[in-house]
């Protein structure tokens, strides 16, 4: 993510947040530059920041608006070719109002050489 476009909190704010010294293992989740890169380019393809639902949405269709609805897992394939899966975390819209949420996960086919997204399934 560009730094333009991360949300950025009032220095008095930033001020007051302390890091760890050292980051903690547990819950540690490492992704290569590869892999992050091709998350954050499917990523913007499937819900770009700053998206909006609908004015008259319910409240699933709010929720399966924001990115942290979504698990995301991403398999490295052959040739350069990154795939990365989108799918509705199963606790993040449950209990709410409107249609029911079809899971059908997206996959992208992301080409790591030249940085364009091949394909999407869904």
């Amino acid at each position: 993510m560009l730094a333009a476009c991360a949300r950025v909190h009032p220095p008095e704010q930033a001020a007051h947040f302390a890091f760890p010294v050292v980051l903690p293992t547990e819950g540690q989740q490492v992704l290569s530059g590869t892999m992050a890169t091709s998350v954050a380019l499917a990523m913007e393809d499937f819900l770009p920041l700053g998206s909006k639902p609908e004015r008259n949405a319910s409240p699933t269709e709010v929720c399966v608006h924001q990115r942290e609805a979504y698990d995301v897992t991403s398999v490295p394939g052959k040739d350069g070719v990154v795939f990365v899966r989108f799918s509705v975390n199963p606790t993040a819209c449950r209990d709410l109002a409107g249609p029911a949420i079809a899971d059908v996960p997206t996959v992208y086919a992301v080409d790591t050489r030249r940085w364009v997204i091949l394909s999407i399934q869904k």
